[in-house]
């Protein structure tokens, strides 16, 4: 025993990383929730068990940051748009699960336990409360934005903050008042104490929600290097924990509060959403559980009938109300009985709020010498955090197999659509934006993967060029990795560039591509260069030409120009998918301009596939009103042009006008334009002599008929 507690720094964080290695092993043998082998191993290792490590400082600092993590992830996974059509069941599930637990315990502890008012009081604020220690378990299973899950997660931080605030007020009235009770407005102080909270409280949040987008979007814009944008989110994170501490509320309402507003601007399928969630899953987090396991000592169950007593008692009640408030809430809502269960899993859980509203209780005088937390109640609380652990974990797990078995019909329909996409790249500072919408227009729970091509003519500069193009699509294959995304890549040699785009699209299978429009023009000063032109009328399949004057994930609207009779093309539905996954990974607005004939059928799609999508339509009478768009697009919206191949049902001759009007009128904004999918094969299929590849847009006949009107 001379060799333990371990202090060397090294073997220490050896230890810690051999249990985040071999707990969910040995757990996933048993078929237990792997959470729970982390705070059991914390048991085991903790000084009430083998005494292998101490509970020092580094568990301080990593649990606290392992428990913001968990606050900040759910914030930054949660779909704010449900959250305000539902913020009525917000406000009432987080009621219930706040008031119910707090009204049996004090009973309990004032009936059974013969605490006093304001121990009583202290208890129910801790059972009142509950950590989402089982919310990696939902992340494992991909639940994070199902109606349940995101209730218990709004619902958790309104009764967390509630309780929080109780235990302000108490600790604030004790201050005054060591014996906890009140003596009237004596207490010219507690009511100081009260409207500077307040105060406190609102001007914080106001400047959280005013400056922390403004800041982001400022850094978003000016720097695209992947390790400074994560620094710089993590440094909103611990900044915005700091402050609400400063205010004397818990760090993490300030991390949750963090992850709402930064939730948004990163993309739930991007290369940083997959490097915040690795780092915290794979240390901080567990590092947390394993901490909290070292605070508990069984050895206390048996210290006699009384203390089991306690704890039965504190466990029963405490749980029992959390059920209560979980199912009501889910028969009020009409929610399923697997919805209800996922519910309670997720809110039945205490560890770090309660073990910080204990340590507050144990700084509270009553009289010389006593203060308001006993050991029997420390004991007893510090138990049922073990217990309780154990139950969200265990409910969780299985009403996440329930639910995710319920939806596989559902999710099995629709993937049914999904699609291999092709970008096509060449240029350095375009390519990341291009993969990036790969990304999002792909969705994250689709089964398609995505080719990178480039190009290269095969001429004397062709080894130099195509040297170039590797080191750009080794590049974007760090990209694709980052977002755990795979990806092929691919170098072509072609002596004309459309027809290699073309065979490679066939050879791959791909079903759309995705490419930067022509931005060159001092090279080329035609609107479409030198190969889109044959590219689209050589290809029946989606092409979606896109330029970004700006980074994707600050952009906070996209406009849709919709031409009349869209509906009947064959394509429809996959641009309107596309943009539907665009809008929701990007959390913006999107808002359609069309015939009212197409925006019906537009928004009867979103409210049955896409109901999440916050959508407008605008009735645009004719084509020609596009122009008049230009007026209130601002440097943050996306203008998505929906265009149409010459001889199919949706094209007008208006649509001729199109390059010089987005020249005249759109210089300079984001800008996207499709080209829905057709019916027929490749021209590849039928290609000869007497059908040629490539078609002209403009034919003698075009050119008589312009002659004539300008007569």
């Amino acid at each position: 025993m001379i060799y333990f507690p371990i202090t060397s720094p090294t073997l220490i964080f050896f230890v810690v990383l051999l249990i985040i290695l071999l707990a969910p092993i040995v757990m996933g043998k048993l078929r237990i929730p792997h959470i729970i082998g982390m705070v059991l191993a914390g048991v085991l290792i903790g000084e009430h068990g083998l005494n292998i490590l101490e509970r020092d400082d580094s568990f301080e600092l990593f649990g606290k940051v392992g428990l913001l993590y968990i606050m900040f992830l759910a914030g930054l996974e949660m779909d704010l748009e449900s959250v305000k059509r539902n913020s009525r069941r917000f406000f009432v599930f987080g009621l219930l699960t706040c008031l119910i637990p707090l009204g049996l315990t004090y009973v309990m502890a004032t009936a059974l336990l013969d605490y006093s008012p304001a121990a009583a009081f202290l208890l129910g604020c801790i059972m009142a409360s509950n950590t989402l220690i089982a919310y990696p378990i939902v992340a494992r299973y991909g639940l994070q934005r199902h109606p349940s899950v995101m209730l218990s997660v709004g619902s958790s931080m309104i009764s967390l903050f509630l309780a929080l605030v109780m235990i302000a007020g108490l600790a604030g009235a004790m201050a005054g008042n060591p014996s906890g009770e009140p003596t009237g407005p004596a207490s010219g102080g507690l009511w100081l104490f009260w409207v500077l909270f307040v105060v406190k409280l609102v001007v914080y949040i106001a400047a959280c929600f005013v400056l922390i987008p403004r800041l982001t979007r400022y850094f978003l814009r000016r720097y695209s290097d992947a390790v400074m944008q994560f620094i710089y989110v993590l440094a909103v994170m611990f900044l915005s924990a700091a402050l609400s501490e400063a205010i004397g509320v818990e760090g993490i309402v300030g991390a949750f509060l963090s992850g709402l507003i930064l939730n948004r601007y990163i993309p739930s399928v991007s290369p940083l959403m997959n490097r915040l969630e690795f780092t915290g899953n794979a240390v901080f987090i567990p590092y947390f559980l394993i901490g909290v396991g070292m605070l508990i000592n069984l050895g206390t169950l048996f210290d006699g009938p009384a203390m089991l007593y306690i704890v039965a008692l504190i466990v029963f009640f405490g749980t029992f109300g959390k059920a209560v408030a979980a199912y009501l809430s889910s028969l009020l809502f009409r929610l399923s009985k697997p919805e209800g269960n996922m519910m309670f899993g997720l809110t039945c859980a205490h560890a770090a709020g309660a073990i910080a509203m204990i340590m507050v209780g144990m700084r509270l005088e009553v009289s010389p010498g006593h203060y308001l937390v006993s050991n029997d109640m420390l004991n007893g609380v510090v138990i049922m955090i073990l217990i309780t652990c154990i139950i969200s974990s265990m409910m969780t797990e299985h009403a996440a197999k329930q639910i995710v078995l319920s939806d596989k019909p559902a999710t099995a329909h629709s993937q049914e659509g999904d699609s291999k996409i092709m970008i096509c790249v060449k240029y350095p500072e375009i390519a990341p934006q291009l993969l990036s919408q790969a990304l999002l227009v792909r969705g994250s729970q689709s089964q398609g993967g995505i080719v990178a091509l480039n190009v290269v003519y095969d001429d004397e500069k062709a080894t130099a060029n195509r040297a170039e193009g590797l080191q750009l699509l080794e590049r974007l294959q760090r990209q694709a990795s980052a977002a755990e995304v795979p990806l092929q890549t691919q170098v072509r040699l072609a002596s004309n560039i459309a027809n290699g785009i073309k065979h490679a699209f066939r050879e791959t299978g791909c079903s759309e591509i995705i490419m930067g429009m022509h931005v060159h023009t001092d090279r080329n000063a035609k609107f479409w260069g030198d190969f889109i032109q044959s590219l689209y009328n050589g290809l029946n399949r989606q092409i979606m030409l896109s330029r970004f004057v700006q980074p994707l994930n600050t952009l906070r609207r996209i406009r849709v120009a919709v031409p009349s009779r869209a509906e009947f093309e064959p394509g429809f539905r996959r641009w309107l998918e596309c943009l539907c996954r665009l809008a929701g990974g990007l959390d913006c607005r999107i808002q359609f301009h069309g015939r009212s004939e197409s925006l019906t059928l537009i928004a009867d799609y979103i409210g049955s596939h896409h109901s999440s999508v916050r959508a407008d339509y605008t009735p645009m009478s004719h084509w020609n009103e596009l122009p008049q768009l230009a007026s209130d697009i601002a440097a943050d919206h996306l203008l998505v042009v929906v265009t149409a191949r010459k001889g199919t049902i949706s094209y007008k001759n208006a649509l001729e006008r199109l390059p010089d009007e987005l020249q005249q009128h759109f210089s300079g904004k984001n800008l996207m334009i499709i080209f829905p999918d057709q019916y027929g094969q490749q021209k590849e299929d039928s290609m000869s002599f007497t059908e040629a590849q490539h078609r002209e847009e403009s034919s003698i006949y075009d050119a008589l008929l312009h002659w004539l009107y300008s007569r």
